[in-house]
């Protein structure tokens, strides 16, 4: 069975296509018209060995908000399509993950419900490059209820704003490839004594 989605998002305020397959190479290639958030949308490619497509246009002429809302919408959505109905998942995953001086956990439970615990240091720098610091929790809220799924995220030491964005993807990127990865042991059933997730 191919675990993959396609999903289209128009709005008056921005263009959206992602291509999701959750069992590729960690291929990406992203085009939002906000180079550090491609950045970011590459690690959660690459760590999450999705391959992963990403097609935005937006109005970054106002800012970057509405651009990384609509792809983080778009990107729930197809991943909630490419789990199907979840059989023989493991369902949760974790990850702890350095990068220099920065340290980020993740949890991961692809539950079926919407669920977000965020923590990062404040205040951030405003900006790195063009992207908003403030939409990195904004990203993984809009994401998580598009796909259904509940995640904690928790930076537990960073100082650089660079770092402390980028483990978090790296961190969540990980800890989703845990929890999306076939469980031998689970015979193809769902795992949940509900018999649904």
């Amino acid at each position: 069975m191919t675990r993959t989605a396609r999903i289209g998002r128009v709005t008056g305020e921005t263009q959206v296509l992602v291509e999701l397959s959750l069992d590729g190479a960690g291929v990406s290639r992203t085009e939002t018209g906000v180079p550090f958030f491609d950045h970011m949308l590459a690690q959660l490619g690459k760590h999450g060995m999705l391959d992963l497509t990403v097609q935005a246009r937006g109005d970054l002429e106002v800012d970057s908000h509405h651009t990384v809302e609509d792809t983080a919408i778009a990107l729930g959505q197809a991943l909630r399509e490419a789990l199907g109905e979840k059989l023989g998942i493991c369902r949760f995953g974790d990850a702890l993950v350095p990068l220099d001086e920065t340290l980020v956990r993740a949890a991961v439970d692809l539950s079926g419900r919407a669920y977000l615990v965020h923590t990062e240091p404040e205040p951030m720098a405003p900006l790195i490059g063009t992207y908003d610091t403030t939409l990195t929790r904004h990203f993984f809220e809009s994401l998580t209820h598009a796909a259904e799924i509940c995640v904690h995220l928790d930076v537990l030491r960073g100082r650089n704003p660079h770092h402390i964005v980028e483990a978090q993807f790296k961190a969540f990127a990980r800890a989703l490839r845990a929890a999306a990865a076939p469980d031998p042991r689970a015979g193809g059933t769902i795992p949940s004594t509900k018999g649904v997730l």
